[in-house]
């Protein structure tokens, strides 16, 4: 079983999983209204750009809290799921925090969503953590920003690009991450490390091969949508979950690439021997919270990071969760500890 998930695995993850007449579009998303949650009324929204190191062009949505007054406001950098825009998941955190006071960033990564770059729809270990911390370089410019207070939250795969960010950027004083997905982890050894050598060699010759095709036509190849249009039903519980939020009125956004796209098909080629988080001991002394589901497939990447890290560090499981609980339920998402935890080390 843990076998035929590994592969179903990397399947979904190489953008080869549900062969479908519908290609991804390459072409950069026009901006959409459609938000997958209500903005509180306690905060405001003001949509922002700004560059990273490589000259990408990043769409962030800027939340603040309407009582904000003139004091400087500790302020947090928050993106993900994979796959995910900031009309998604890390909209719903920045809203949420800023209704706890502080100021908040959401953001679309580079060659996703209304963010630039070119070829669309492709990620990196290495530019998806030069993300954050291009984030934090704009959080500290704002007049109403106590740079010396700033923190990240990374959800899913972007928990894991959170965590890299930290580790090497110091001005980040706190780091939490929700559903902690390991993407180099996962691409490269499969869902629980049960990928043999043999199947990660013949992976490799595979998009390798890719290589050439790509450059013989002058550009990279999209792959197959990541989600289908509808289940058969036997599909593995995570894809069911992914389906349940990517796929439905809950978390559908036409940006997505999850809801409505695929990754190329060389996307995973600098995630397969580029571990992001050989440097999580060098986070410490400032503080980790990893925040895990129950019954979440992705539970043991948050338990073995937490086991390696060096103090102050915390792991929550929530009772009863999966992966995706953590993505937009309100009432399982443990807020008000991540602003316990925020309020008590930004300071």
């Amino acid at each position: 079983m843990k076998k035929k998930l590994a592969i179903a695995m990397i399947l979904l993850l190489t953008g080869q999983a549900f062969a479908q007449d519908k290609k991804s579009k390459s072409k950069k998303m026009e901006t959409k209204e459609h938000y997958t949650f209500q903005l509180s009324d306690k905060v405001t929204r003001q949509r922002v750009t700004f560059k990273n190191r490589y000259g990408i062009t990043l769409s962030g949505d800027l939340y603040l809290p309407k009582n904000e007054g003139t004091e400087k406001l500790s302020a947090l950098a928050i993106s993900g799921p994979f796959g995910a825009v900031k009309q998604q998941s890390s909209g719903l955190y920045a809203s949420q925090m800023a209704e706890r006071g502080f100021i908040a960033l959401a953001f679309d990564p580079s060659y996703t969503g209304e963010s630039s770059g070119e070829p669309r729809n492709v990620a990196s270990p290495e530019i998806n953590t030069e993300d954050f911390s291009a984030a934090v370089d704009f959080l500290g410019l704002q007049k109403n920003v106590d740079r010396n207070k700033i923190g990240i939250i990374g959800i899913c795969g972007f928990g894991g690009f959170a965590l890299n960010a930290t580790a090497i950027d110091k001005r980040v004083k706190a780091v939490a991450a929700t559903s902690l997905y390991d993407m180099t982890r996962v691409m490269s050894k499969g869902y629980n490390d049960v990928v043999t050598p043999e199947q990660r060699t013949k992976t490799l010759e595979s998009l390798s091969q890719q290589r050439w095709k790509d450059a013989e036509n002058g550009k990279p190849a999209d792959g197959p949508r990541n989600l289908p249009e509808t289940l058969k039903g036997d599909e593995p519980q995570f894809i069911k979950e992914y389906f349940d939020y990517y796929r439905t009125p809950r978390g559908f956004h036409p940006n997505s690439v999850n809801s409505n796209g695929a990754w190329l098909i060389t996307n995973p080629i600098s995630f397969m021997n580029m571990p992001i988080l050989t440097y999580v001991k060098e986070i410490s002394p400032r503080p980790m919270l990893l925040i895990a589901g129950e019954n979440a497939h992705s539970r043991y990447f948050s338990e073995d990071i937490y086991k390696v890290a060096n103090e102050p560090k915390e792991l929550i499981i929530i009772p009863n969760a999966v992966h995706v609980d953590l993505y937009d339920k309100v009432d399982v998402i443990p807020f008000n500890k991540l602003d316990a935890f925020f309020k008590e080390h930004l300071k």
